[in-house]
């Protein structure tokens, strides 16, 4: 699967982007989360090949410069849901089975932001997900202190599940379920 936007093409990641769709990532985490990486949360990013490429069942879609090759965007589609200890319980075990796909990883390069980038690879993703077949559930949360990420995910077609943020917890996270019918592009 694969699409082409302007500059860009978006398709399933190879072994040759992985290297740069984990810079990418670990830009990410630095830069917008203001954390870096934490070995427990990013535990794929150690084996993208592993956790994206080697499971049938799991995918990385990338934005690439065609020009370049340069990785600028990334979605993925990861197995179950969210794990303890860091969410309800009641939350872990909604999406606890092989029936749901969580989409991780979605992020664009600073510099090609407003490209329509994201939502483009949402959209591709969510497509695989449907030709996958096994899904019934798609699964997704965003950090509202993310300039722009609430929004985002409430501007595709998504249903709030729970909002973190009144629990003063940990983690301010929204959580939200992915309509399979209504188009994003």
């Amino acid at each position: 699967m694969s699409l082409e936007h302007g500059i860009y093409t978006l398709r399933e990641a190879t072994t040759a982007d992985l290297a740069g769709a984990r810079q990418l990532m670990l830009r990410t985490f630095e830069q917008d989360f203001g954390y870096g990486y934490i070995a427990k949360w990013h535990t794929d990013v150690d084996n993208l090949a592993e956790a994206y490429l080697d499971n049938p069942r799991q995918v990385l879609f990338v934005a690439v410069v065609r020009a370049t090759n340069e990785v600028v965007g990334t979605c993925a589609v990861r197995t179950g849901g969210p794990k303890p200890p860091y969410k309800p319980e009641w939350l872990v075990e909604r999406y606890s089975t092989a029936t749901t796909a969580q989409l991780v990883r979605v992020y664009v390069d600073q510099a090609h932001r407003r490209a329509g980038l994201a939502r483009r690879l949402v959209s591709l993703t969510r497509d695989w997900i449907l030709q996958e077949g096994t899904y019934r559930t798609i699964y997704l949360h965003t950090n509202p202190a993310i300039a722009g990420a609430e929004q985002f995910w409430r501007s595709l077609p998504t249903i709030e599940i729970y909002d973190d943020r009144p629990d003063q917890g940990e983690f301010q996270n929204i959580h939200f379920e992915m309509d399979h019918t209504t188009p994003i592009i």
